[in-house]
């Protein structure tokens, strides 16, 4: 799954724009300043970034000069100019595009798929096979690492069994002794306690409000399930 920062110095576009891209699958990082995003994309497995040009601390055109420094990923200028000066200026010093707000919906998906498809195809990188994402939720199995809307969450190693086994088979239903049964790998003994404690820990770090989840749902009488609610 594609991890895109979106970058801007308006919260309420930054927010828009997070809800255009995870209703279509991608997990999203966001900053509000240049240097902000440099440190996301240093520290992150950044796929794409959507770069505001006018922004405090550094601007779009500095930021994309120093994360030019450290990598080749597509970067797509949003830019309230529409001058011709300004577009030639942005892909100069390295962008792969630009879109000009304000932006519509469809073009700013088209635009980033069409960025993400030039970029891998021409060997450019690549999404590792074990990442699991479902809406805000990202693991990195071989970092291990779980992000929540693009922070980070400190889950222990249980929990992250736990997590990882119901986002990789997210839709059915498993019974408290077959989640023991999967994750502790042993005999399902005290099963539904051991199994409830932990979600509830999970439901506390991953979710807004852990008594109305969104993701981990109780099926009452059968078990635990994995689901977004806002698809």
């Amino acid at each position: 799954m594609y991890n895109v920062l979106i970058c801007d110095d308006e919260k309420d576009i930054v927010s828009a724009l997070k809800i255009y891209l995870t209703s279509e699958g991608y997990n999203c990082f966001e900053s509000y300043d240049g240097k902000q995003a440099l440190d996301c994309v240093r520290n992150n497995d950044i796929h794409l970034v959507l770069l505001d040009i006018m922004m405090p601390k550094l601007d779009g055109m500095e930021a994309l000069t120093r994360i030019r420094e450290i990598s080749n990923i597509p970067v797509i200028f949003l830019t309230a100019k529409s001058e011709d000066t300004d577009k030639i200026l942005g892909l100069n010093v390295g962008a792969d595009d630009y879109i000009t707000k304000p932006f519509n919906p469809v073009e700013v998906i088209a635009r980033v798929k069409s960025a993400l498809r030039r970029y891998f195809s021409l060997g450019g990188g690549s999404v590792k096979e074990t990442d699991l994402t479902l809406g805000g939720l990202y693991i990195d199995d071989g970092a291990k690492r779980v992000t929540v809307d693009g922070e980070e969450v400190a889950l222990t190693p249980r929990e992250f069994d736990i997590l990882k086994f119901l986002m990789q088979n997210k839709g059915k239903v498993f019974s408290p002794k077959e989640i023991y049964r999967k994750v502790w790998k042993e005999d399902p003994i005290g099963a539904e306690n051991a199994v409830a404690v932990h979600i509830r820990h999970l439901r506390e770090k991953t979710e807004i409000d852990p008594k109305n989840p969104r993701y981990i749902k109780v099926v009452w009488g059968q078990g635990y399930k994995m689901e977004d609610r806002e698809k």
